[in-house]
């Protein structure tokens, strides 16, 4: 072979070579880029209300340090972390002020939602200050929109986290229910414990189908606060606090740690 001819042969394996090699770079830069980031969405179930230790700078929203996406996001290290979920929000209020940070580097999405939606305030308010059969009745309105209108706005929130990160994991959040039954407990009578309970298993029934319905995986918390409900005597949740109304009937940190973060953690 003339050396014009080896010259070029080499001169090509060497492309060739080095064309494989890129390629196998390309492959790797782009499984280094897979999207990692986490986004944790919705309301003060999200955020942390009740469990102290609020950023300053999230203002009402009282995003906690001790909330469950804050201390998994502390344990995981994802590539970054943004945390907007917020107290007192709605699915509309989700649409409208808290998806800017999803894109197609986010690869973990966390959401609880709902419970503003079908009246949640408004429900224990009743209950605590009316009578048995007006915290029933306000406790059926509930769950009527739970049925009829409730479906359709959290198609609205679980499209849009899917139009804007299409590439995430989605982890939809349920709630606890609130009591333990069969004790004896100061305040709300066994009539009204049993309706709020049935209130949240209807509740959460509705939300699994939802997340099941767009492929999203859905966290049952409720299986970790058995024996922490109010009356328990062990409780995760703030019964009535007049000094604090906000954090009436929310999860404390501990339940934010015991309850609501393994049920993330495994669903992650």
């Amino acid at each position: 072979m003339r050396r014009s001819r080896i010259t070029a042969y080499v001169t090509s394996l060497l492309l060739a070579t080095g064309t494989a090699l890129t390629g196998a770079t390309s492959a790797q830069a782009s499984q280094l880029a897979a999207p990692t980031g986490y986004v944790a969405l919705g309301d003060s179930y999200s955020s942390g209300v009740g469990s102290g230790s609020y950023i300053g700078s999230s203002g009402d929203c009282k995003r906690s340090t001790k909330a469950y996406p804050y201390l998994w996001a502390a344990a995981h290290s994802p590539s970054s972390f943004n945390f907007t979920a917020c107290s007192g929000a709605r699915t509309g209020d989700v649409l409208a002020s808290q998806l800017t940070p999803l894109g197609s580097a986010t690869g973990l999405v966390s959401i609880s939602v709902g419970g503003n939606d079908a009246g949640f305030a408004d429900v224990m308010t009743t209950c605590v200050l009316q009578s048995d059969s007006a915290c029933v009745s306000r406790i059926n309105t509930a769950k009527a929109y739970v049925d009829s209108t409730l479906p359709g706005q959290l198609d609205k929130v679980y499209d849009a986290i899917t139009s804007r990160a299409p590439a995430a994991h989605v982890v939809v959040l349920g709630y606890p229910r609130f009591y333990k039954l069969g004790q004896t407990c100061l305040g709300l009578s066994e009539t009204k414990r049993a309706a709020i309970n049935g209130a949240s298993d209807h509740l959460n029934n509705a939300l699994a189908k939802r997340a099941a319905d767009h492929g999203f995986t859905f966290g049952d918390v409720r299986k970790p606060f058995t024996g922490h409900e109010l009356c328990s005597g062990s409780s995760w949740l703030h019964s009535l606090n007049l000094l604090n109304v906000g954090e009436s009937y929310h999860p404390t940190a501990a339940g934010q740690s015991g309850g609501y973060l393994p049920v993330f953690t495994g669903a992650a």
